[in-house]
Protein backbone atom coordinates (compact mmCIF):
# COMPACT_ATOMS: atom_id res chain seq x y z
CA UNK A 1 0.00 0.00 0.00
CA UNK A 2 1.56 3.27 -0.86
CA UNK A 3 1.97 6.25 1.19
CA UNK A 4 -0.68 8.77 2.44
CA UNK A 5 -1.17 11.85 0.08
CA UNK A 6 -1.22 14.09 3.17
CA UNK A 7 -1.00 17.28 0.43
CA UNK A 8 -4.07 16.32 -0.68
CA UNK A 9 -5.63 15.90 2.49
CA UNK A 10 -4.53 19.05 3.76
CA UNK A 11 -5.42 20.94 0.52
CA UNK A 12 -9.26 19.34 1.04
CA UNK A 13 -9.14 20.80 5.12
CA UNK A 14 -7.83 24.05 3.38
CA UNK A 15 -10.87 24.27 1.45
CA UNK A 16 -13.18 23.78 3.96
CA UNK A 17 -11.78 26.34 6.21
CA UNK A 18 -12.19 28.67 3.42
CA UNK A 19 -15.67 27.44 2.62
CA UNK A 20 -16.13 28.22 6.50
CA UNK A 21 -14.64 31.29 6.91
CA UNK A 22 -16.87 32.60 3.99
CA UNK A 23 -20.22 31.59 5.75
CA UNK A 24 -18.43 33.20 8.99
CA UNK A 25 -18.74 36.56 6.98
CA UNK A 26 -21.82 35.93 5.92
CA UNK A 27 -23.02 35.73 9.39
CA UNK A 28 -21.02 38.95 10.31
CA UNK A 29 -23.26 41.21 7.60
CA UNK A 30 -26.41 39.55 9.73
CA UNK A 31 -24.33 40.78 12.95
CA UNK A 32 -23.77 44.38 11.14
CA UNK A 33 -27.91 44.23 10.12
CA UNK A 34 -29.26 43.57 13.41
CA UNK A 35 -25.99 45.75 15.08
CA UNK A 36 -26.09 43.14 18.10
CA UNK A 37 -22.26 43.61 19.26
CA UNK A 38 -20.93 40.66 17.86
CA UNK A 39 -19.33 41.72 14.49
CA UNK A 40 -16.09 41.68 15.59
CA UNK A 41 -15.53 38.74 17.12
CA UNK A 42 -17.63 36.63 14.15
CA UNK A 43 -15.03 38.88 11.55
CA UNK A 44 -12.15 37.55 13.73
CA UNK A 45 -13.38 33.96 13.55
CA UNK A 46 -13.76 34.50 10.23
CA UNK A 47 -10.54 35.93 8.92
CA UNK A 48 -8.92 33.35 11.05
CA UNK A 49 -10.44 30.20 9.26
CA UNK A 50 -10.17 31.97 5.47
CA UNK A 51 -6.09 32.87 6.44
CA UNK A 52 -5.85 29.09 7.80
CA UNK A 53 -7.29 28.26 4.58
CA UNK A 54 -5.68 29.78 2.35
CA UNK A 55 -2.28 29.05 4.05
CA UNK A 56 -2.82 25.61 3.51
CA UNK A 57 -3.57 25.98 -0.25
CA UNK A 58 -0.52 28.08 -0.99
CA UNK A 59 1.46 25.39 1.14
CA UNK A 60 0.32 22.20 -0.20
CA UNK A 61 0.63 23.10 -4.25
CA UNK A 62 1.99 20.25 -7.21
CA UNK A 63 0.33 17.68 -5.22
CA UNK A 64 -0.72 14.67 -6.92
CA UNK A 65 -4.34 14.90 -7.45
CA UNK A 66 -5.79 11.52 -6.70
CA UNK A 67 -7.72 10.41 -3.64
CA UNK A 68 -7.93 6.74 -2.52
CA UNK A 69 -9.86 4.66 -0.24
CA UNK A 70 -7.32 5.61 2.84
CA UNK A 71 -7.32 9.43 2.09
CA UNK A 72 -10.85 9.36 1.42
CA UNK A 73 -11.89 7.99 5.30
CA UNK A 74 -9.25 11.02 6.70
CA UNK A 75 -10.69 13.36 4.49
CA UNK A 76 -14.47 12.87 5.67
CA UNK A 77 -13.59 12.38 9.60
CA UNK A 78 -10.97 15.43 9.74
CA UNK A 79 -13.49 17.33 7.33
CA UNK A 80 -16.00 17.03 10.00
CA UNK A 81 -13.19 17.86 12.98
CA UNK A 82 -11.32 20.72 11.36
CA UNK A 83 -15.22 22.59 10.81
CA UNK A 84 -16.22 21.65 14.21
CA UNK A 85 -12.98 23.53 15.56
CA UNK A 86 -13.16 26.58 13.21
CA UNK A 87 -16.71 27.05 13.49
CA UNK A 88 -16.78 26.93 17.44
CA UNK A 89 -14.19 30.05 16.53
CA UNK A 90 -17.33 32.59 16.81
CA UNK A 91 -18.80 31.43 19.75
CA UNK A 92 -16.16 32.08 21.60
CA UNK A 93 -14.38 35.38 20.35
CA UNK A 94 -18.12 37.08 20.46
CA UNK A 95 -17.81 35.26 24.07
CA UNK A 96 -21.61 34.09 23.47
CA UNK A 97 -19.81 30.89 24.71
CA UNK A 98 -17.00 31.31 26.12
CA UNK A 99 -15.76 27.72 27.04
CA UNK A 100 -14.02 25.77 24.41
CA UNK A 101 -15.97 22.75 25.70
CA UNK A 102 -19.12 24.15 25.32
CA UNK A 103 -18.52 25.77 21.90
CA UNK A 104 -17.04 22.74 20.64
CA UNK A 105 -20.01 20.60 21.34
CA UNK A 106 -22.53 23.22 20.16
CA UNK A 107 -20.42 23.41 16.95
CA UNK A 108 -20.21 19.35 16.88
CA UNK A 109 -23.84 19.14 17.28
CA UNK A 110 -24.70 21.61 14.46
CA UNK A 111 -22.64 19.69 12.14
CA UNK A 112 -23.47 16.54 12.82
CA UNK A 113 -27.32 18.10 12.94
CA UNK A 114 -28.08 16.84 16.28
CA UNK A 115 -29.63 19.35 17.34
CA UNK A 116 -28.06 18.91 21.45
CA UNK A 117 -27.63 22.51 23.16
CA UNK A 118 -25.72 23.44 26.17
CA UNK A 119 -27.34 27.07 25.70
CA UNK A 120 -29.96 28.22 28.59
CA UNK A 121 -30.83 31.03 27.02
CA UNK A 122 -30.96 30.75 23.39
CA UNK A 123 -33.37 34.07 23.00
CA UNK A 124 -30.53 36.30 24.52
CA UNK A 125 -28.15 35.66 22.17
CA UNK A 126 -26.84 37.88 19.09
CA UNK A 127 -29.05 36.87 16.23
CA UNK A 128 -25.88 36.90 14.32
CA UNK A 129 -24.92 33.70 16.66
CA UNK A 130 -28.05 31.95 16.22
CA UNK A 131 -27.68 32.16 12.64
CA UNK A 132 -24.40 31.11 12.44
CA UNK A 133 -25.50 28.07 14.60
CA UNK A 134 -28.28 27.32 12.32
CA UNK A 135 -25.86 27.61 9.41
CA UNK A 136 -24.16 24.60 11.16
CA UNK A 137 -27.01 22.42 10.43
CA UNK A 138 -27.49 23.71 7.16
CA UNK A 139 -23.80 22.76 6.13
CA UNK A 140 -23.77 19.53 8.00
CA UNK A 141 -27.00 18.41 6.32
CA UNK A 142 -25.93 19.15 2.70
CA UNK A 143 -22.29 17.77 3.58
CA UNK A 144 -23.95 14.10 4.44
CA UNK A 145 -25.94 14.34 1.50
CA UNK A 146 -22.95 14.80 -1.03
CA UNK A 147 -20.85 12.34 1.52
CA UNK A 148 -23.81 9.64 1.11
CA UNK A 149 -24.36 9.59 -2.34
CA UNK A 150 -21.23 10.75 -3.57
CA UNK A 151 -18.47 9.86 -1.43
CA UNK A 152 -19.47 6.46 0.80
CA UNK A 153 -20.44 4.30 -2.09
CA UNK A 154 -16.65 4.58 -3.69
CA UNK A 155 -15.50 3.40 -0.07
CA UNK A 156 -17.99 0.76 -0.25
CA UNK A 157 -18.75 1.62 4.08
CA UNK A 158 -21.87 1.75 5.76
CA UNK A 159 -24.16 -0.29 3.23
CA UNK A 160 -24.69 2.74 0.71
CA UNK A 161 -24.24 0.53 -2.01
CA UNK A 162 -27.85 0.23 -1.59
CA UNK A 163 -28.93 3.24 -3.15
CA UNK A 164 -25.76 4.18 -5.23
CA UNK A 165 -27.84 2.54 -8.46
CA UNK A 166 -29.98 5.40 -8.18
CA UNK A 167 -28.17 7.99 -6.36
CA UNK A 168 -26.20 10.51 -8.73
CA UNK A 169 -23.04 9.48 -8.80
CA UNK A 170 -20.89 7.16 -10.14
CA UNK A 171 -23.08 3.87 -10.83
CA UNK A 172 -24.67 2.27 -14.36
CA UNK A 173 -27.92 4.63 -13.38
CA UNK A 174 -26.84 7.65 -12.67
CA UNK A 175 -28.31 10.95 -12.61
CA UNK A 176 -24.67 12.31 -13.81
CA UNK A 177 -21.48 10.47 -13.96
CA UNK A 178 -19.07 13.45 -11.97
CA UNK A 179 -19.37 14.14 -8.58
CA UNK A 180 -19.05 17.59 -9.07
CA UNK A 181 -22.31 18.25 -11.29
CA UNK A 182 -24.11 15.92 -8.38
CA UNK A 183 -23.21 17.94 -5.48
CA UNK A 184 -24.01 21.36 -7.51
CA UNK A 185 -27.45 19.29 -8.37
CA UNK A 186 -28.21 18.39 -4.94
CA UNK A 187 -27.30 21.84 -3.49
CA UNK A 188 -29.63 23.63 -5.81
CA UNK A 189 -32.15 21.00 -4.89
CA UNK A 190 -31.03 21.65 -1.10
CA UNK A 191 -31.31 25.61 -1.54
CA UNK A 192 -34.97 25.55 -3.40
CA UNK A 193 -36.72 23.94 -0.32
CA UNK A 194 -34.79 25.44 2.44
CA UNK A 195 -36.34 28.74 -0.18
CA UNK A 196 -39.65 27.17 0.01
CA UNK A 197 -39.83 26.43 3.42
CA UNK A 198 -38.91 29.65 4.57
CA UNK A 199 -40.83 31.41 2.91
CA UNK A 200 -43.85 29.48 3.48
CA UNK A 201 -42.87 29.46 7.19
CA UNK A 202 -43.37 33.64 7.00
CA UNK A 203 -46.75 33.45 4.92
CA UNK A 204 -47.75 31.49 7.94
CA UNK A 205 -46.41 34.17 10.56
CA UNK A 206 -43.20 33.70 11.48
CA UNK A 207 -40.83 36.16 11.27
CA UNK A 208 -38.06 36.61 8.41
CA UNK A 209 -35.15 35.74 10.92
CA UNK A 210 -37.50 32.69 12.60
CA UNK A 211 -38.41 31.71 9.21
CA UNK A 212 -34.88 31.30 7.75
CA UNK A 213 -33.47 29.89 10.67
CA UNK A 214 -36.45 27.35 10.94
CA UNK A 215 -36.05 26.39 7.51
CA UNK A 216 -32.29 25.44 7.53
CA UNK A 217 -32.86 23.61 10.82
CA UNK A 218 -35.66 21.53 9.02
CA UNK A 219 -33.87 20.70 5.82
CA UNK A 220 -30.90 19.21 7.76
CA UNK A 221 -32.82 17.63 10.21
CA UNK A 222 -30.86 19.50 12.90
CA UNK A 223 -33.30 20.80 15.32
CA UNK A 224 -31.96 23.78 15.99
CA UNK A 225 -34.18 26.63 17.41
CA UNK A 226 -34.42 30.76 18.02
CA UNK A 227 -36.45 30.01 20.97
CA UNK A 228 -35.98 28.31 24.33
CA UNK A 229 -39.42 26.18 24.06
CA UNK A 230 -38.39 25.28 20.08
CA UNK A 231 -41.49 24.53 17.86
CA UNK A 232 -43.74 24.71 21.10
CA UNK A 233 -43.55 28.56 20.93
CA UNK A 234 -46.10 28.70 17.71
CA UNK A 235 -48.29 25.67 19.47
CA UNK A 236 -51.01 28.24 18.96
CA UNK A 237 -50.65 28.49 14.99
CA UNK A 238 -50.83 24.74 13.64
CA UNK A 239 -50.07 25.75 10.03
CA UNK A 240 -46.27 26.70 10.97
CA UNK A 241 -45.74 23.05 12.92
CA UNK A 242 -47.03 21.49 9.47
CA UNK A 243 -45.12 23.10 7.07
CA UNK A 244 -42.46 21.91 9.89
CA UNK A 245 -43.72 18.76 9.46
CA UNK A 246 -43.67 18.47 5.78
CA UNK A 247 -40.66 19.77 5.31
CA UNK A 248 -39.12 17.73 8.04
CA UNK A 249 -41.19 14.57 5.96
CA UNK A 250 -38.87 15.40 2.91
CA UNK A 251 -35.86 15.86 4.47
CA UNK A 252 -36.41 12.49 5.97
CA UNK A 253 -36.59 11.30 2.40
CA UNK A 254 -34.04 10.18 -0.10
CA UNK A 255 -32.99 13.40 -1.82
CA UNK A 256 -32.92 11.47 -5.19
CA UNK A 257 -36.35 10.71 -4.91
CA UNK A 258 -37.21 14.01 -4.39
CA UNK A 259 -35.12 15.04 -7.29
CA UNK A 260 -37.19 12.93 -9.41
CA UNK A 261 -40.31 14.77 -8.25
CA UNK A 262 -38.78 18.16 -8.32
CA UNK A 263 -38.50 16.52 -12.09
CA UNK A 264 -42.60 15.65 -12.16
CA UNK A 265 -41.77 11.87 -11.54
CA UNK A 266 -43.69 11.55 -8.02
CA UNK A 267 -44.17 8.31 -9.06
CA UNK A 268 -40.24 7.03 -7.98
CA UNK A 269 -41.66 7.82 -4.61
CA UNK A 270 -44.04 4.77 -4.46
CA UNK A 271 -41.69 2.72 -6.19
CA UNK A 272 -39.04 2.56 -3.80
CA UNK A 273 -39.24 0.31 -1.16
CA UNK A 274 -37.71 2.06 1.70
CA UNK A 275 -40.37 5.15 1.03
CA UNK A 276 -43.25 3.15 1.29
CA UNK A 277 -41.81 1.29 4.54
CA UNK A 278 -41.00 5.36 6.13
CA UNK A 279 -44.31 6.27 5.08
CA UNK A 280 -46.11 3.73 6.35
CA UNK A 281 -44.19 3.66 10.00
CA UNK A 282 -44.84 7.38 10.49
CA UNK A 283 -48.39 6.67 9.80
CA UNK A 284 -48.96 3.97 12.21
CA UNK A 285 -46.71 5.63 15.27
CA UNK A 286 -48.56 8.89 14.55
CA UNK A 287 -51.90 7.41 14.85
CA UNK A 288 -50.91 4.77 17.42
CA UNK A 289 -49.49 7.74 19.68
CA UNK A 290 -52.10 9.63 18.88
CA UNK A 291 -54.54 7.23 20.45
CA UNK A 292 -52.74 7.34 23.80
CA UNK A 293 -52.44 10.88 24.10
CA UNK A 294 -56.07 11.39 23.35
CA UNK A 295 -57.39 8.74 25.54
CA UNK A 296 -54.89 7.85 28.32
CA UNK A 297 -52.30 10.98 28.37
CA UNK A 298 -52.01 12.20 31.98
CA UNK A 299 -53.43 15.29 31.98
CA UNK A 300 -53.83 16.00 35.96
CA UNK A 301 -50.13 17.53 35.62
CA UNK A 302 -49.67 21.58 34.62
CA UNK A 303 -48.50 21.36 31.52
CA UNK A 304 -46.02 24.17 30.81
CA UNK A 305 -45.73 26.00 26.91
CA UNK A 306 -43.52 22.97 25.82
CA UNK A 307 -45.60 20.29 27.21
CA UNK A 308 -48.65 20.16 25.16
CA UNK A 309 -51.63 17.49 26.30
CA UNK A 310 -54.47 16.74 24.96
CA UNK A 311 -57.46 16.75 27.17
CA UNK A 312 -59.72 14.39 26.20
CA UNK A 313 -62.80 16.05 27.16
CA UNK A 314 -62.43 18.92 24.68
CA UNK A 315 -63.19 18.13 20.80
CA UNK A 316 -60.68 20.88 19.68
CA UNK A 317 -58.15 18.65 20.97
CA UNK A 318 -58.77 15.75 18.73
CA UNK A 319 -56.54 17.70 16.10
CA UNK A 320 -53.59 18.49 19.08
CA UNK A 321 -53.29 14.57 19.71
CA UNK A 322 -52.93 14.36 16.27
CA UNK A 323 -50.54 17.17 15.37
CA UNK A 324 -48.29 16.52 17.99
CA UNK A 325 -47.76 13.41 17.77
CA UNK A 326 -47.03 13.44 13.99
CA UNK A 327 -44.89 16.39 14.54
CA UNK A 328 -42.70 14.19 17.66
CA UNK A 329 -42.67 11.03 15.75
CA UNK A 330 -41.41 12.88 12.51
CA UNK A 331 -39.16 14.61 14.97
CA UNK A 332 -37.45 11.83 16.04
CA UNK A 333 -37.58 9.31 13.53
CA UNK A 334 -35.89 11.88 11.28
CA UNK A 335 -33.66 12.76 14.18
CA UNK A 336 -34.77 16.82 13.61
CA UNK A 337 -35.23 16.86 17.15
CA UNK A 338 -37.50 20.03 17.12
CA UNK A 339 -40.07 19.89 20.13
CA UNK A 340 -43.89 20.74 20.34
CA UNK A 341 -44.43 18.63 23.26
CA UNK A 342 -42.86 17.00 25.63
CA UNK A 343 -42.88 12.94 24.76
CA UNK A 344 -41.52 11.79 28.11
CA UNK A 345 -44.82 12.81 30.00
CA UNK A 346 -47.32 10.90 27.51
CA UNK A 347 -47.18 7.98 29.44
CA UNK A 348 -44.47 5.23 30.07
CA UNK A 349 -45.33 3.32 26.96
CA UNK A 350 -45.01 6.12 24.67
CA UNK A 351 -41.85 7.12 26.08
CA UNK A 352 -39.96 3.28 25.44
CA UNK A 353 -41.82 3.65 22.38
CA UNK A 354 -39.88 7.41 21.17
CA UNK A 355 -36.65 5.30 22.43
CA UNK A 356 -37.10 2.59 20.60
CA UNK A 357 -38.21 4.71 17.17
CA UNK A 358 -34.37 6.92 17.56
CA UNK A 359 -32.83 3.79 16.46
CA UNK A 360 -34.93 4.00 12.86
CA UNK A 361 -33.71 6.59 11.53
CA UNK A 362 -35.46 7.71 7.97
CA UNK A 363 -34.18 7.09 4.80
CA UNK A 364 -30.72 6.62 3.30
CA UNK A 365 -29.51 9.37 1.53
CA UNK A 366 -31.68 12.40 3.33
CA UNK A 367 -30.25 14.59 5.70
CA UNK A 368 -31.69 12.09 8.66
CA UNK A 369 -29.08 10.65 11.30
CA UNK A 370 -29.56 6.78 12.75
CA UNK A 371 -29.59 3.21 11.42
CA UNK A 372 -32.00 3.84 8.56
CA UNK A 373 -34.98 2.30 7.12
CA UNK A 374 -33.13 0.52 4.41
CA UNK A 375 -30.85 -1.53 6.82
CA UNK A 376 -33.70 -2.39 9.00
CA UNK A 377 -35.68 -3.44 6.14
CA UNK A 378 -32.56 -5.74 4.46
CA UNK A 379 -31.71 -7.44 8.29
CA UNK A 380 -35.55 -8.52 8.87
CA UNK A 381 -36.41 -9.69 5.53
CA UNK A 382 -32.73 -11.58 5.54
CA UNK A 383 -33.39 -12.99 9.45
CA UNK A 384 -37.33 -14.67 7.58
CA UNK A 385 -35.55 -15.70 4.74
CA UNK A 386 -32.73 -17.40 7.52
CA UNK A 387 -35.93 -19.97 8.34
CA UNK A 388 -36.21 -21.11 4.61
CA UNK A 389 -32.17 -21.72 4.43
CA UNK A 390 -32.90 -23.96 7.25
CA UNK A 391 -35.35 -26.07 5.64
CA UNK A 392 -33.88 -25.46 2.33
CA UNK A 393 -29.77 -25.68 3.17
CA UNK A 394 -28.89 -26.02 -0.30
CA UNK A 395 -31.00 -23.72 -2.08
CA UNK A 396 -29.82 -19.90 -2.95
CA UNK A 397 -32.32 -17.96 -1.76
CA UNK A 398 -31.22 -13.95 -1.80
CA UNK A 399 -32.22 -11.04 -0.09
CA UNK A 400 -34.67 -9.33 -2.66
CA UNK A 401 -34.96 -5.22 -2.23
CA UNK A 402 -36.72 -3.11 -4.83
CA UNK A 403 -37.11 -6.19 -6.78
CA UNK A 404 -33.65 -7.01 -7.38
CA UNK A 405 -30.99 -9.15 -5.34
CA UNK A 406 -29.10 -7.63 -2.62
CA UNK A 407 -25.11 -9.24 -3.12
CA UNK A 408 -24.18 -11.20 0.50
CA UNK A 409 -21.59 -8.90 0.87
CA UNK A 410 -24.02 -5.70 1.24
CA UNK A 411 -26.25 -7.98 3.96
CA UNK A 412 -22.78 -9.03 6.12
CA UNK A 413 -22.12 -5.08 5.73
CA UNK A 414 -25.28 -3.89 7.05
CA UNK A 415 -25.57 -6.97 9.63
CA UNK A 416 -21.99 -5.43 10.74
CA UNK A 417 -23.15 -2.28 10.73
CA UNK A 418 -26.37 -3.05 13.16
CA UNK A 419 -24.11 -5.24 15.87
CA UNK A 420 -21.10 -2.48 15.81
CA UNK A 421 -24.01 0.19 16.60
CA UNK A 422 -25.40 -1.61 19.33
CA UNK A 423 -22.23 -1.64 20.80
CA UNK A 424 -21.41 1.64 20.28
CA UNK A 425 -24.98 2.65 22.12
CA UNK A 426 -24.52 0.35 24.65
CA UNK A 427 -20.66 1.11 25.10
CA UNK A 428 -21.64 4.85 25.17
CA UNK A 429 -23.91 4.50 27.79
CA UNK A 430 -21.79 2.23 29.94
CA UNK A 431 -19.02 5.46 29.86
CA UNK A 432 -21.90 7.60 30.45
CA UNK A 433 -22.93 5.58 33.51
CA UNK A 434 -19.12 5.76 34.77
CA UNK A 435 -19.30 9.54 34.93
CA UNK A 436 -22.37 8.85 37.32
CA UNK A 437 -24.61 9.60 35.35
CA UNK A 438 -27.84 7.68 35.78
CA UNK A 439 -29.30 5.09 34.03
CA UNK A 440 -32.34 6.36 32.38
CA UNK A 441 -30.12 10.05 31.01
CA UNK A 442 -27.18 7.55 30.15
CA UNK A 443 -29.13 5.30 27.70
CA UNK A 444 -31.07 7.96 26.53
CA UNK A 445 -27.95 10.40 25.66
CA UNK A 446 -25.79 7.82 24.16
CA UNK A 447 -29.08 6.41 21.64
CA UNK A 448 -29.99 10.41 21.06
CA UNK A 449 -25.83 11.30 20.33
CA UNK A 450 -25.32 8.20 18.36
CA UNK A 451 -28.70 8.47 16.16
CA UNK A 452 -28.23 12.79 16.07
CA UNK A 453 -31.25 12.70 17.73
CA UNK A 454 -30.68 15.71 19.92
CA UNK A 455 -33.32 15.21 22.95
CA UNK A 456 -32.75 12.54 25.27
CA UNK A 457 -34.48 11.00 28.11
CA UNK A 458 -34.36 11.74 31.98
CA UNK A 459 -32.28 14.98 33.20
CA UNK A 460 -31.76 15.43 29.09
CA UNK A 461 -35.57 15.37 28.30
CA UNK A 462 -36.99 17.33 25.93
CA UNK A 463 -37.51 20.52 28.19
CA UNK A 464 -33.90 20.33 29.15
CA UNK A 465 -30.56 20.61 27.45
CA UNK A 466 -26.96 19.44 27.48
CA UNK A 467 -25.48 21.79 29.79
CA UNK A 468 -25.45 19.44 33.01
CA UNK A 469 -23.47 17.43 31.58
CA UNK A 470 -20.14 16.72 32.80
CA UNK A 471 -17.18 18.33 30.71
CA UNK A 472 -15.91 14.73 29.71
CA UNK A 473 -19.14 14.16 28.83
CA UNK A 474 -19.80 16.52 26.53
CA UNK A 475 -16.51 15.62 24.64
CA UNK A 476 -17.65 11.82 24.46
CA UNK A 477 -21.01 13.04 23.46
CA UNK A 478 -19.36 14.80 20.57
CA UNK A 479 -17.03 11.94 19.76
CA UNK A 480 -20.64 9.70 19.59
CA UNK A 481 -22.33 12.44 17.52
CA UNK A 482 -19.44 12.11 14.91
CA UNK A 483 -19.57 8.21 14.98
CA UNK A 484 -23.29 8.04 14.22
CA UNK A 485 -23.34 10.90 11.56
CA UNK A 486 -20.15 9.40 9.89
CA UNK A 487 -22.18 5.82 9.68
CA UNK A 488 -18.98 4.53 12.34
CA UNK A 489 -17.15 2.74 9.95
CA UNK A 490 -15.55 6.18 8.41
CA UNK A 491 -14.04 7.01 11.55
CA UNK A 492 -13.79 3.73 13.80
CA UNK A 493 -11.09 2.56 10.99
CA UNK A 494 -8.83 4.97 11.14
CA UNK A 495 -8.05 3.36 15.07
CA UNK A 496 -7.01 0.23 13.49
CA UNK A 497 -3.45 -0.73 13.07
CA UNK A 498 -3.57 -2.10 9.53
CA UNK A 499 -5.01 1.24 8.46
CA UNK A 500 -1.65 2.85 9.02
CA UNK A 501 0.76 0.13 7.54
CA UNK A 502 1.84 1.25 4.32
CA UNK A 503 2.02 -2.58 3.31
Amino acid sequence: MKKLNIKIILQLMGILLLFNGAFMLFSAIISWYYDDGALKGILIAGIIAISIGGLLQLATKGFEKVIKKREGYLVVTLGWVVMSLSGALPYIFTESIPSFTNAFFETMSGYTTTGASIINDIEAMPKSILFWRSTTHWIGGMGIIVLAIAILPLLGIGGMQLFAAEAPGPSSDKLHPRITDTAKRLWLLYMGLTFAEAILLKIAGMGYFDAINHAMSTLSTGGFSTKNASIAYWNNQPLIQYIIILFMFIAGTNFVLSYYAAKGKFKKYFQDEEFRYYFYAIIGFTLFAAFIIFYYADVSKEPTDIQAIAHPMVLGELESSFRHSLFQVLAVITTTGFVSADFTIWTPFLTVLFFIIMFLGASAGSTAGGVKIVRHIIMIKNGFLEFKRTIHPNAIIPVRYNNKSVTRGIVFNIMAFFILYLIVFAFGALVFGLMGIDFITAMGTSASSVGNVGPAFGDLSPVNNYSSLPPIGKWWSAFLMLLGRLELFTVLIIFTPYFWRNN
